[in-house]
């Protein structure tokens, strides 16, 4: 997924906020969750996040575009799954990278409960 750097994504010392880079993580997250998801799970389960690990690498300034690449861990443990995310930028070097714990919560109880093995399998398959 790709994200531009805009005038509004930019700190004092003009680079990419800190707070922006999280933000794509969460949208890079949600976008895989709603292309990989089954309709049903979608509608049955939603995603806190419960731990963020940012390595910031390289700074991106305005006008760069970076490539953010996502994948899960390996196995859920309990309600938490981990998610990674790498950001490249216009040289193909990596500027970002993350790991996230994630919760999953039952809509309908409001509270978390172990992933279930059906929900992770299309993202761990292959």
């Amino acid at each position: 997924m790709a994200f531009d750097a805009r005038p509004e994504h930019i700190d004092e010392l003009g680079h990419v906020n800190n707070a922006v880079w999280v933000q794509w993580i969460q949208e890079i997250a949600v976008a895989h969750w709603r292309s990989v998801a089954a309709p049903e799970h979608d509608a049955a389960y939603f995603w806190v996040v419960v731990r963020h690990e940012i390595d910031y690498l390289r700074a991106a300034v305005e006008g760069d575009r970076v490539t953010g690449r996502t994948w899960v861990g390996e196995a859920p443990k309990g309600a938490r799954f981990d998610r990674f995310v790498e950001f490249a930028g216009n040289d193909g070097r990596t500027c970002v990278r993350a790991k996230t714990g994630w919760a999953i919560i039952d809509k309908a109880s409001g509270r978390p409960v172990r992933v279930p093995r059906d929900v992770v399998a299309p993202f761990i398959a292959g």
